[in-house]
């Protein structure tokens, strides 16, 4: 196995486990058939490290998928999704919908932490780590946050809310929010 590969299988079980109990994965996934880290965490965490932006906490226990995103929308072919994913196409929709174009920056996908590391900042920690390299860069950043206790975190580190929440059909609202580059 690569380096490459243990790490994206250890952030898959950090954010499976991060994510369990999250209302946004609960509701694109309503099956419990359906595995999220083959469906969701796996292909975007893999993504990520091609890109050399998947972060790990040193003991494994705290992931960051960041994406590079380029001015111009990506496109997209949702349509390639099996019937049974019809959600996960209705939040490709609504997120693409509202993710802003026109300047090239970083989208983090998912931040996680394993239920029994949380609140010990290693979310914050890899958060700044990859902000002051984006601030060095001048480069911003965006996150759709998923729960109303993770705005706070990302408010903290420079992020804004940008507009209404996006809610997802019968489903929870999720914050599109925005960071510019720091000086």
């Amino acid at each position: 196995m690569t380096m490459t590969n243990t790490a994206c299988e250890t952030a898959v079980r950090v954010l499976t486990a991060a994510f369990a109990d999250d209302p946004v994965t609960r509701w694109l996934l309503p099956d419990p058939a359906v595995d999220p880290a083959d469906v969701v965490f796996r292909p975007l965490a893999q993504r990520s490290a091609a890109h050399g932006e998947l972060a790990l906490s040193a003991d494994g226990t705290a992931a960051a998928v960041w994406l590079p995103r380029a001015a111009e929308p990506p496109v997209l072919d949702d349509e390639a999704l099996p019937d049974h994913l019809s959600r996960l196409r209705t939040f490709i929709t609504l997120t693409e919908q509202r993710h802003p174009n026109g300047r090239a920056h970083l989208h983090l996908v998912f931040l996680g932490v394993a239920p029994e590391a949380r609140g010990r900042g290693l979310g914050g920690a890899l958060l700044r780590e990859r902000l002051a390299a984006a601030d060095a860069e001048g480069v911003p950043a965006y996150l759709e946050a998923s729960s109303p206790h993770s705005r706070p975190l990302y408010e903290r580190h420079g992020f804004r809310v940008t507009g209404d929440p996006i809610t997802l059909p019968d489903g929870p609202p999720m914050w599109p929010m925005w960071r510019d580059p720091r000086p």
